[in-house]
């Protein structure tokens, strides 16, 4: 880091072990996601609220490279875990590191990458209207019912009709758990 970590004790007095505990845990987060430029926690002591009079809470700022910033403050839910200093401590960290895992991520410019619906086309649709048959680019064949049908569009199936899908195992095989008329 290039300045100092600052600790603030709010409602309660510095503790060195606590000191000890967050700079290590600040260490870790230097160490697995690079530089942090620098680094202030604000750990409260429980209040005399009557809904949170028994929390703690550990707020941390991160300055990373770039002008980019982590924020992790959060007020605690009614969670009497949070009655536990080391608790308090382990989450906002918990936090911590996945925010810098998503802001690394952006930073990095990585994108997530979904694999397309799969495709099929209507082979027959039975004469009750109630199920019928996709043939599946792959070349096989995949039952579906009237309910796996979004938006309740069965009226726009007809064979040749292009369709995604998402397969299930069902009963009897392969079955199309949604369907979705392309286009």
């Amino acid at each position: 880091m290039d300045t100092p970590l600052q600790i603030d004790f709010q409602g309660m007095e510095p503790d060195p072990k606590l000191q000890a505990s967050i700079h290590e845990r600040v260490g870790e987060l230097e160490t697995r996601f690079g530089h942090i430029i620098a680094a202030r926690a604000v750990l409260k002591g429980p209040g005399g609220h009557h809904r949170t009079g028994t929390a703690y809470e550990l707020n941390i700022h991160l300055s990373l490279p770039g002008g980019h910033e982590v924020n992790i403050s959060r007020t605690p839910n009614l969670d009497e875990r949070y009655g536990d200093v080391t608790f308090a401590i382990n989450d906002a960290f918990k936090r911590a590191r996945r925010r810098l895992q998503d802001r690394a991520r952006k930073i990095r410019g990585d994108v997530k990458h979904h694999e397309p619906a799969p495709a099929a086309t209507v082979r027959n649709i039975d004469a009750s209207g109630d199920f019928g048959f996709l043939d599946t680019d792959d070349g096989r064949e995949i039952y579906f019912h009237r309910n796996s049908v979004v938006n309740g569009q069965m009226s726009d199936l007809e064979p040749g009709v292009r369709v995604t899908f998402a397969e299930t195992v069902g009963n009897q095989g392969p079955q199309a758990s949604t369907v979705k008329v392309s286009g």
